[in-house]
């Protein structure tokens, strides 16, 4: 349906529709068609219904859309990874034209048979990686079909984007006030406190009753007055710790006479405060339902995005907050999504524990000091070249879960020790290498995967060890992926005190881990590999090193 032209590959009735901003690609004909029957100031620009994708994938129809002067936004709704190296050139097109994206992708890929034997489809799974890759390209992502709608229609409106700062609340109910703060901090949306300067001139324009705060409640004792709210929202916007103005407008349907009047009113108070705010004003509803067409769009119109519903609407201020992608950096992705496709002649599935970490070794990856011995003496004269204690692991490549067949044996001091427990381990698997190595002292323990087989290459970083599941606190990365961009995925995790020094402790070396990790990524597309995942990565006051790690090549 390209509305804008009022031509419609359509096989039924459609009455005519105003064409806007926001373009539709769906892989549901039932959304498609929901959404051109939908108001609340949703104009569309063209539709697309694509199915399964047999002759064009999504991603081609996003990079043709992106090139339409036209299109202030696109709304993406997926059932299926697509190719990741398209969905990325796309998604570059629309950050180089400053185009708005926002994704619903429903549905997990089922999880491949490598990346479940090593926990790394449990904490980063396609759903994920592909939610990774959405946020890179500084996309929104939808929750539900209602949220996909309302943040395209926020995205398409120009002049629309915040600087990347505080949010202001405005309403005139104090149940309202609370819903939108306990919201705001659900979804780290900041609500800073208000400033000295805009807080003395509210007090001037306010009643008594109201109480100045973010969120404010001005009351409904000064409805309808259209130079007193617009007196309130230049206050707010001019406030210096605040970026982004968020009114919120209820209209009831069928009203008439004098309520008519009064809410005609408030909404032109909101349109003369956003023409004169500092900041970017938003408009929302607090029910879905109380956002009326012509009102929505007569906002719009006038550059404010009006959003159904309070929740949805708090979710579009951050969508608008925050910043849109880097072109050169979704190539460079993009370039690795292809790369992968070309797997390395050596790939011939899983590696040795040994293997994996000369490997490592090789690509300047830290790992504890170690190697193979073939025969107890060579076990025993390790012991005595790494020094106490040691620990000794059979290393074979259908061996991965050692502790479930006794196949490891830990902190062993003497000669005895190792050569009793070589003899036990060898008769588990006489086939089996024994690694020996050297026991790193304890430290923050951190699980660092990188595996290609997603829509993109992906690194995951999060707290390893046992607690890689229990405590589900994983940052996904595309890759490639500098050093800088691991460290800032590290310190958004739940558990970041844990390496910056929380509770006392003393900070760790967040840049060493966020380096060998970094090099872990390179090494996966250098190499052609489909997975590598250490667990655990002990990070010190100095240093980072790897203790336990598995890889894989081609089909594992």
């Amino acid at each position: 349906m390209a509305l804008h032209e009022r031509a419609a590959l359509w096989g039924d009735a459609l009455p005519p529709v105003e064409a806007g901003r926001v373009a539709l690609v769906s892989q549901s004909g039932n959304l498609a068609v929901n959404a051109l029957a939908s108001r609340r100031g949703l104009r569309l620009h063209t539709v697309v219904s694509c199915g399964n994708a047999v002759a064009l994938e999504p991603a081609d129809w996003v990079a043709a859309l992106a090139d339409e002067d036209e299109v202030g936004s696109i709304a993406l709704y997926l059932e299926a990874d697509g190719d990741g190296e398209r969905l990325c050139e796309a998604l570059a097109r629309c950050a180089a034209k400053a185009v708005g994206v926002a994704v619903l992708k429903v549905g997990s890929s089922e999880l491949g048979a490598a990346a479940a034997a090593a926990h790394t489809g449990a904490v980063a799974g396609d759903q994920r990686v592909f939610r990774a890759l959405v946020e890179e390209a500084g996309a929104a992502w939808a929750e539900d079909a209602h949220e996909l709608l309302e943040l395209s229609k926020a995205l398409a409106v120009p002049g629309a984007r915040a600087r990347g700062g505080g949010l202001a609340v405005l309403t005139c109910s104090g149940g309202d006030s609370s819903l939108a703060a306990d919201e705001a901090e659900r979804i780290g949306l900041r609500l800073p406190p208000l400033g000295e300067a805009a807080v003395g001139r509210l007090r001037a324009l306010l009643p008594a009753a109201a109480t100045v705060g973010n969120p404010l409640d001005y009351t409904a004792l000064i409805w309808g007055e259209i130079e007193t709210l617009r007196h309130i929202i230049t206050a707010i916007g001019e406030d210096p710790a605040v970026d982004q103005v968020l009114v919120l407008y209820d209209q009831p349907a069928r009203i008439e006479g004098a309520p008519h009047e009064s809410w005609t009113a408030v909404r032109e108070g909101i349109l003369a405060g956003a023409r004169a705010s500092a900041s970017p004003v938003i408009v929302a509803s607090t029910l879905p339902e109380l956002l009326d067409d012509a009102a929505a769009q007569r906002f719009i119109e006038a550059g404010l995005p009006a959003v159904a519903g309070l929740r949805t609407g708090l979710r579009c201020a951050l969508a608008l907050e925050r910043a849109g992608g880097d072109p050169v950096r979704l190539r460079a992705i993009a370039a690795a999504a292809a790369a992968r496709r070309a797997p390395s002649p050596e790939a011939n599935g899983w590696l040795a524990e040994h293997e994996a970490k000369q490997l490592l070794r090789a690509g300047g990856v830290a790992v504890v000091a170690g190697r193979v011995a073939p025969g107890e003496e060579e076990a025993v004269a390790a012991l005595a070249e790494l020094g106490p204690p040691v620990a000794l692991k059979l290393s074979s490549r259908a061996l991965r879960h050692k502790s479930e067949l006794g196949a490891l044996a830990l902190d062993l001091h003497r000669e005895q020790e190792v050569r009793g427990l070589y003899r036990r381990l060898a008769a588990i698997d006489g086939t089996a290498a024994v690694l020996v190595e050297q026991m790193a002292p304890p430290g923050a323990e951190l699980l660092v995967s990188a595996r290609a087989d997603a829509v993109v290459p992906a690194l995951a970083v999060g707290l390893g060890g046992v607690w890689t599941e229990a405590l589900d606190d994983v940052a996904i990365v595309p890759l490639p992926a500098s050093p800088e961009r691991v460290e800032r995925a590290l310190l958004s995790l739940r558990g970041a005190p844990v390496l910056t020094g929380g509770r006392g402790r003393p900070p760790l070396d967040v840049e060493a881990a966020a380096r060998l990790a970094a090099r872990t990524g390179e090494l996966l597309l250098e190499g052609g590999l489909t997975l590598i995942e250490l667990n655990p990565v002990l990070v010190y006051e100095r240093g980072a090193v790897v203790v336990d790690a598995l890889a894989a090549a081609g089909r594992a």
